[in-house]
């Protein structure tokens, strides 16, 4: 297990100190993308930067569980796929009545 560190990270002119084992430059492109993505909401016509913020986070989280929705389907897909070919390799290697 990796040791926790102390990452300072500065988002949307508040600073912040964040506990992690991730790496420090990973935490910081993490908070570089919430910022893009508040950023691209306020160029857009939202305002209020606590309103970005929430929209912000409500189209991150649609991202994550569209991602997971399609690994789940892939991982799926691919049991199906090994599932037939575990089927083709039996009737290949057990003789025929």
């Amino acid at each position: 297990m990796s040791e926790s560190t102390r990452v300072e990270l500065k988002i949307l002119g508040q600073t912040l100190t964040v506990r992690t084992e991730a790496p420090p430059d990973y935490i910081r492109s993490l908070a570089a993308y919430l910022e893009e993505r508040v950023s691209g909401l306020r160029s857009g016509g939202v305002r209020d930067i606590h309103t970005a913020l929430i929209l912000a986070a409500l189209d991150i989280a649609d991202e994550l569980f569209r991602a997971r929705e399609d690994l789940m389907r892939r991982d799926g897909d691919v049991g199906a796929r090994i599932g037939a070919l575990v089927t083709l390799l039996e009737q290949q290697v057990t003789p025929q009545p």
